[in-house]
């Protein structure tokens, strides 16, 4: 059919199981699309037909296109990949969209594919392998952890470090670990258990446990870092927002030969008691364009949890707005 304007064409999956894994176990995918884009899609086995205005056929085959070879490199496709492939197909970024869903950034143990699933966050990983500090700021649910542990295995297997430090302010205990049962290691657990959930999704239980024994990887709370230089490391510092001005400066004047720094928080989500400035908040504003220091905001639309999460986000940036305002009148 060439009608002027009108367009037809057709998307061949290799079997049922790529045709189920792009259109969704419910045709969830199928649907959002169909209402997404002013085209017509009928699927019939392993064949699907896309017919309609041409921009939209031709911007519907482009995210199929996408997400078939992203599923093709191992992927498991779910709706917020066709949401945010959808997004940007809509504000003309195919380009952008084709060299993100390319990126392979780390085969985990169990055999998935981790890359960036946003362009924050691969802004967020130039970031970091481009300077030896890098902040990233940003609301839950953004992979700001997650692809900093990703990045500090990659850095350990390529040889470029040799060890990984975990560390996070201890705030609900004060930083007074010692009134807390058990030796460092299990007073220390509870603080980092996301950084732990992720090095054992990357590396495997068994690999991660290896490593923990030979101090390959070290966890420890903030307050440890004390007096140390952290050489040839990679040295992670989570929720940072719940650090004050001295230890955030303690922690980054640790940075020895050969290592790298990511420092992550949101300023959101502050614990500290009230009139305590974050040291976080303050690190951002001191360390702006200096050199080998990077910094990278994340918003809600690089939320990558459940659709409710960034929902959630959005909602209470907005409730925290109006009341400025408020204040401000």
């Amino acid at each position: 059919m060439h009608l002027q304007g009108f367009s037809e064409r057709k998307i061949i999956f290799r079997d049922r199981q790529e045709a189920i894994a792009l259109l969704g176990e419910h045709d969830d995918f199928f649907r959002f699309l169909n209402d997404e884009f002013s085209c017509k899609m009928a699927g019939r086995g392993t064949e699907l037909t896309i017919t309609g205005e041409q921009s939209e056929v031709v911007a519907v085959v482009a995210i199929f296109e996408e997400l078939l070879g992203l599923y093709r490199q191992g992927t498991q496709i779910t709706i917020q990949e066709v949401r945010y492939a959808a997004k940007l197909v809509r504000q003309g970024n195919i380009e952008e969209l084709h060299n993100l869903f390319s990126e392979t950034l780390f085969i985990s143990a169990r055999g998935r594919t981790i890359r960036p699933k946003t362009i924050g966050q691969k802004i967020y990983l130039d970031a970091i392998r481009k300077n030896s500090v890098t902040f990233g700021v940003g609301p839950a649910g953004t992979g700001k952890t997650y692809l900093a542990v990703v990045m500090a295995v990659v850095a350990l297997r390529s040889h470029e470090v040799d060890r990984i430090i975990l560390t996070r302010p201890a705030v609900e205990a004060g930083e007074r670990l010692g009134y807390l049962p058990g030796d460092l290691q299990e007073k220390v657990d509870p603080y980092l258990r996301p950084l732990y959930d992720a090095l054992q999704d990357t590396l495997g239980n068994e690999t991660y446990k290896k490593m923990m024994e030979k101090n390959i990887i070290e966890a420890a709370p903030l307050a440890y870092m004390r007096g140390r230089t952290l050489e040839r490391a990679f040295a992670i510092l989570d929720e940072a927002q719940n650090t004050t001005g001295r230890q955030m400066k303690m922690f980054l004047t640790r940075l020895g030969v050969g290592s790298k720094m990511v420092v992550n928080g949101d300023l959101s989500q502050i614990d500290l008691p009230r009139g305590v400035t974050s040291g976080l908040t303050e690190a951002v504003d001191i360390l702006q364009g200096i050199k080998g220091i990077g910094c990278v905001h994340f918003d809600a639309a690089d939320v990558i949890r459940h659709d409710v999460v960034a929902r959630i986000v959005k909602a209470y940036d907005a409730h925290e707005e109006t009341m400025l305002n408020r204040i401000g009148k």
